[in-house]
Parts: structure tokens; sequence; C-alpha cells
């Protein structure tokens, strides 16, 4: 008969392990002892976990007060300097020669813009304590429309305020430069300064015949027949080269008869006078297009017979650049913003 159990009195075999009766009554009391372990390492990991978070979020906090007192202080200092002066006197009672810069390109939106100059002109000309006006000029020209502008200025302030102006040339004084010179009593230059180039032009480039080579096709609607006679892809007809030099012409004339004006019988007229050519200072004055040498320290002292010198020229302060960078800034996150809208192409 078999057997499972060893027979009654046959030893048992050292090799084979016999379990404590005792340790399988414990064994339930191990499996909690472990479990409890289990738990308290949990229970560490995550109490560090959130201590972790807390300290980010209290750090996340005062980085963002940080900022936004930083950005508390810029605007305050934005404030600050805007109440500032603009580089321009309020008023000065002593006699003084006032000088008005007209520096680098004659356009809108620059430091030599109608916008500026006759701001700084119109500051000098209401100052009482000035004596006299000055033009110190150091300009190749640019837009006849500022020109123009600054020009009728000048003119409607000297008939207001009955005070001299003059203009002073130091290295160039062209083009759209020279025509706000004019409106000047007298102009004074240095012998070796560049005076004149009265004349207009208008440029660009004509990109037809390489496209002709490369293959490429120019792919422009317009509605109206002249629509995109200035565009470099296209070609130009003779009608809208005439109409353009008929403009041109036009503009030209008007230049011519602001210099007549402004010259009067001083201009001793050549057929290239108004062709465009420039001129030294000495030639200048021989011309009648400018009346003696000078600087603005001879002028202020020897013609204006005031030698302090004070200078009116509008220029912007700390704050107005800020301002104008910040607001580009913000003009360029718009235009990024909305080219990444959705669009009918």
């Amino acid at each position: 008969m078999t057997d499972f159990n060893f027979p009654s009195g046959q030893p048992e075999d050292p090799k084979v392990p016999v379990a404590p009766v005792e340790s399988a009554r414990t064994a339930p009391e191990n499996i909690a002892k472990n479990a409890t372990g289990t738990d308290g390492w949990e229970r560490a990991t995550l109490e560090k976990l959130a201590t972790a978070a807390l300290v980010e979020q209290r750090a996340a906090r005062r980085w963002r007060n940080g900022i936004r007192v930083a950005w508390l202080v810029f605007l305050c200092v934005v404030v600050w300097l805007g109440m500032q002066q603009s580089g321009t006197p309020s008023d000065i009672s002593t006699p003084h020669t006032a000088v008005v810069s007209i520096h680098g390109e004659i356009a809108s939106g620059n430091e030599a813009s109608a916008e500026v100059v006759v701001a700084s002109v119109r500051a000098a000309f209401e100052d009482q304590g000035a004596k006299a006006v000055v033009l110190l000029i150091n300009s190749p020209g640019g837009s006849p429309v500022q020109a123009g502008i600054i020009n009728d200025e000048i003119h409607r302030l000297k008939a207001l305020h009955n005070k001299p102006v003059y203009a002073v040339v130091e290295e160039t004084c062209a083009s759209a430069a020279y025509y706000i010179a004019v409106a000047a009593d007298e102009i004074y230059v240095d012998k070796a300064s560049i005076v004149g180039s009265i004349g207009v032009l208008m440029d660009g480039f004509g990109f037809t015949g390489l496209m002709e080579k490369l293959g490429v096709e120019r792919r422009l609607l317009t509605a109206g027949e002249n629509k995109g006679f200035l565009d470099p892809f296209s070609p130009q007809t003779d009608k809208q080269r005439v109409f353009a030099q008929a403009m041109l012409d036009q503009i030209h004339q008007q230049f011519i008869g602001v210099v007549k004006e402004g010259r009067g019988k001083r201009l001793k007229e050549t057929p290239d006078m108004f062709s465009g050519l420039f001129w030294t200072g000495q030639q200048a004055i021989d011309l009648g297009l400018a009346d003696k040498l000078g600087n603005i320290d001879f002028v202020a002292r020897e013609v204006v017979k005031a030698e302090e010198i004070v200078d009116y020229t509008r220029k912007e302060n700390v704050a107005e650049r800020l301002v104008k960078r910040f607001g580009a800034s913000i003009g360029e996150g718009a235009v990024k913003a909305a080219r990444s809208l959705p669009a009918f192409h």
C-alpha cells in the first residue's frame, strides 16, 4: 500500500529542511510588517515631492513679483524722463544766437523731418532772447515735400517775428537741403562745402530681361491701366515714361522758382545752374548761390553780434526712444500674431 508518510522508525533525511511550525503561524504578521514598511516609503516620497512643488511655486511667485516691480520701476523712469526737456530750451531771456541743426537725410520720420525741424525753428523764433535764427545745415537732400514745408514755415515765422535767418553750411547743402537754405536771408559756407544739386530724380530698377533669361513669369494683376507702372518686374511703356518725366519736370520748376525767389538778383544764372550739378562753397559764392565764407561761430559773433549760442534742435529724449522701441516690439508681435491667423489666399 502506498503511503505519503515516512515509515515509522525510519530517520528523516538531514538534507531536507523542515520549516518550523512557528514560521507558518507568523506569516501573516510578516506580511503586515512588509506592507507597513512599503507604506512608509511611499508616504516619505510623496512628502518630498509635495515639498519640492511648494518650494518651486514660492520661487515662481517671487520671480513674478520681481518682474512686476521691475516693470513698475521702468514705467516710473519713463514717466520721469518724459517730463524732462526734449532738448529745446524753454526760455532764455539774455541775448543769444538760436541754432537749429538740419543734419542727415530730409525725410519723414528722420531727425531732419519737417515735423522736427519746424518745431525747433518755431521754438527758436518764439524765444524773446534769440536775436537771430541760424540753420546749421549738413545734408545731402531728401524729400521735396518735407523741404517745402520747412521753407514755407520759415518764411511765415520771419514775417511774424521779424527776426533774421541765416544758413550756415558745413560739409554739404544739396538738393532738398538747399531748398531749405534759400529761405534764409544769407547763406554762409566753407570754401570746400558742397552746394547745389538743384534737380529732381526718381530712381528704380528693371528686372524684365533677367526674368526672361531665368524663365521667371511675372503674374501681376491690376485694376487700372497704369497701376503697376513703377513695378520693377514689369516693362515700362513710352506713355508711362513721358508721364513720369512730366511730373519730375513740374517739381523741378517748383524748385527753380523757390531758388529764384529766395536768392533774387544775387543769382548769376548759367545754363548749368539748374541742371543738377553741385559746386564748392567758393564757386557757390561766385554764382550767387551763397553769400560769404563763415562758420557758426563767425556768424554768431560778427553777424548776429551775440556770441552765446543756444541749440534749439529738438532731440528725442530717452523716454521717447524707449516708448518707440516698446511700441515697435508690440507692433512686430501683433504682425506675427496676425500672420498666424487663418486667411483667404
